[in-house]
């Protein structure tokens, strides 16, 4: 049979152009938690508000995923691939050259657009790409150009954008802009069966599928809760510039390697298991660091760099071990589930910039957070076991 385009493979040239936009994603989902001081002065809000620009993307990104995969369903998928990430490019240029918040806060919603799109159609276009025995691999792969950003990118960002915050928007919109071109020339095309809003969302009606992502919600949360406003809770220990640097470099780098060994060990155990374990060890942390933080001097420094870390590698081993878990509970419908899983993750990641700027505007200290992150982990390990005890007993049609 002769090979078109359409049923050419994605080797790996196309993977490494599809992990150069996560990559370029994941810069932008992090590097504005490590500058929310200088956006605050240049934009002349509270530090609170400027928070908000890091929940809206995550908040629009939950709501906007879903719809726009299912009203672009019919096209080309490398078509909405380019279009998903053009759209992100311009809202992140948008952000860059902003003169007031409102541009900025717009900017921060037409990104979160194209960026909600371009990470639901990247999954799927991968598991359709690739073969079945590579699948894990590939995705493993293309996804890693987040967790990757924030172990290079992010670092990379801060240190530019101690002198300007705007830089590292500059630097996303330009490693955007090469991923872009590169998946015009490189990456094949691909069509797949259309699908309706409704047939979209028809998973949400298992209850497993929505507590699994809700669960999934829950981490997000309690991560983002303590993550967004992270430079407050350091900078009164060790100062700003090049220890948060230092620490944001840290959480990228070790969340990295708990992404891998939770891959390892999922293949292995149960996912519910491992996501219990990852759960009740993220309450520990909390807790360890909440007493931690009440340390003086060298201790409380060291104490808040133990308790960031503990995070990042727990953090990032649960995205491998959520996406098993659904793959399990909906195996025929494993790309919706994803997408849908993804929106999710946004959600919590929103709720948690959210309720952080709530409770630093009640009064809340900064190293409060940490404590209210145990709390929504609590909650978020009774929803899991709920989940998993009624998914034993409702057997998978």
């Amino acid at each position: 049979m002769k090979t078109t385009d359409e049923t050419r493979p994605a080797g790996f040239g196309a993977l490494l152009w599809l992990a150069l936009a996560t990559f370029s994603m994941g810069i932008d989902g992090y590097v504005l938690a490590g500058l929310l001081p200088q956006i605050a002065g240049d934009l002349d809000v509270a530090e609170a508000a400027a928070g908000q620009l890091v929940a809206v993307f995550a908040l629009t990104a939950a709501i906007a995923g879903p719809v726009l995969s299912s009203v672009t369903g019919r096209w080309e998928r490398k078509l909405v691939i380019s279009l998903s990430l053009a759209v992100f490019v311009l809202g992140n240029l948008l952000i860059a050259v902003s003169v007031n918040y409102a541009m900025a806060m717009t900017g921060r919603i037409v990104s979160a657009l194209g960026g909600s799109l371009l990470s639901a159609v990247v999954s799927a276009y991968v598991l359709a790409k690739t073969a079945p025995e590579r699948r894990g691999r590939a995705l493993s792969f293309v996804l890693g150009g987040f967790l990757a950003a924030t172990a290079l990118g992010v670092p990379v960002g801060l240190v530019i954008g101690q002198d300007d915050w705007r830089l590292p928007l500059f630097l996303v919109t330009g490693v955007g802009a090469v991923a872009l071109i590169g998946i015009l020339i490189n990456v094949p095309r691909l069509h797949l069966p259309a699908l309706t809003l409704r047939q979209t969302l028809s998973p949400l009606g298992r209850p497993a599928v929505i507590g699994s992502i809700f669960v999934a919600t829950g981490i997000m949360c309690a991560s983002y809760l303590c993550f967004t406003y992270a430079t407050l809770i350091f900078g009164p220990r060790v100062g700003e510039g090049a220890p948060i640097i230092a620490a944001m470099f840290g959480y990228g780098i070790v969340s990295l390697g708990g992404n891998i060994l939770s891959g390892r060990i999922t293949d292995r155990i149960d996912p519910k298991t491992v996501i219990a374990l990852i759960i009740g060890i993220l309450i520990v942390v909390a807790l360890l660091g909440t007493a931690g933080l009440l340390l003086p001097g060298v201790g409380g420094a060291v104490a808040a760099f133990a308790w960031f870390f503990g995070c990042a590698f727990f953090n990032g081993g649960s995205g491998v071990a959520l996406q098993s878990r659904l793959g399990d509970i909906a195996p025929d419908s494993m790309s919706l589930v994803l997408a849908l899983n993804g929106s999710g993750m946004q959600l919590g990641s929103a709720l948690g910039g959210i309720l952080g700027g709530l409770l630093l505007a009640s009064g809340v200290p900064a190293d409060g957070l940490v404590p209210a992150s145990a709390v929504v982990l609590a909650v978020t390990m009774g929803l899991h076991l709920l989940v998993s005890r009624a998914a034993q007993r409702v057997p998978v049609a």
